[in-house]
């Protein structure tokens, strides 16, 4: 348990329940990389528009991604309890699926504390985007399964396995 964390041994609270940020000031400075994904499910014509660059207003996936990179550097603007950390590297990619757009963002630090929030950050952003691109042609449009994939650097390494 971290020192002041509460009887549930969550580090972001102290005994009397109050919420803190983590001190991280004891913990190695590492490499650090995070990778996020996410689904904009709609229809397989609406797909095809997004990948082609064909929508009402405009080129989704440039817009798209450009967003989620801004949004990764926001994260701890957005999310009370995130440290702010020098990020070395974003990455975001797009890849179609029959009924959706796959939406992966990668990202990258050498710091205390992972990237987890970037990366999911980054996703969480640029599927809002690609939503706001397809809402003329699709308002039923749905962003799904935003997830962490894996990270590594910190005390240890994980990848998803499903």
């Amino acid at each position: 348990m971290s020192e002041g964390a509460g009887d549930a041994g969550l580090s972001h609270y102290r005994a009397d329940g109050s919420a803190h940020m983590v001190d991280v000031s004891g913990k190695a400075t590492t490499r650090r990389e995070a990778r996020a994904s996410g689904r904009l499910r709609t229809r397989a014509d609406v797909v095809a528009r997004i990948m082609a660059g064909d929508l009402p207003k405009g080129e989704a996936l440039a817009t798209a991604r450009i967003a989620g990179i801004l949004a990764a550097k926001q994260t701890p603007f957005l999310v009370p309890m995130c440290h702010p950390l020098p990020l070395s590297a974003i990455t975001i990619d797009f890849r179609a699926l029959a009924d959706a757009v796959h939406i992966e963002a990668t990202v990258a630090t050498t710091a205390p504390t992972g990237v987890e929030m970037e990366a999911l950050t980054a996703v969480s952003v640029a599927a809002l985007t690609l939503f706001d691109m397809v809402k003329a042609v699709d308002a039923t449009a749905v962003i799904e399964s935003v997830r962490v994939e894996s990270k590594s650097g910190g005390t240890h390494d994980w990848e998803r396995d499903d």
